[in-house]
C-alpha cells in the first residue's frame, strides 16, 4: 500500500465566514497583546526596571482583577 495520504486527506478546506472573521479577530487580539508586551520589554531596556516601592504588588493587582471579574458576572437570582 502507498505511503502517500488519500488527496481529499491533504486539500485546505475553506472556512466558514463567520469563523474566518474569528480567527483574524484573535490574530488581531494576540498581535496587539504581543504588541503591548514588546512596548513594555523595550521601556524596560531603555528606563531600567521601575523601584519596587513605587509599583503595586501582585497580590493587589490580583484582588482588584478578580473583584472586577465578579462584578462582570450577572447575579443568581
Amino acid at each position: 500500500m502507498s505511503q502517500q495520504p488519500a488527496l481529499a486527506d491533504t486539500a485546505a478546506r475553506q472556512l466558514e465566514p463567520a469563523a474566518a472573521d474569528a480567527v483574524r479577530a484573535y490574530a488581531a487580539k494576540t498581535r496587539a497583546d504581543a504588541d503591548r508586551f514588546a512596548a513594555v520589554l523595550e521601556d524596560i531596556a531603555a528606563n531600567g526596571l521601575p523601584d519596587p516601592e513605587q509599583c503595586t504588588p501582585w497580590e493587589e493587582q490580583r484582588e482588584a482583577h478578580l473583584a472586577c471579574l465578579a462584578s462582570q458576572r450577572p447575579a443568581v437570582a
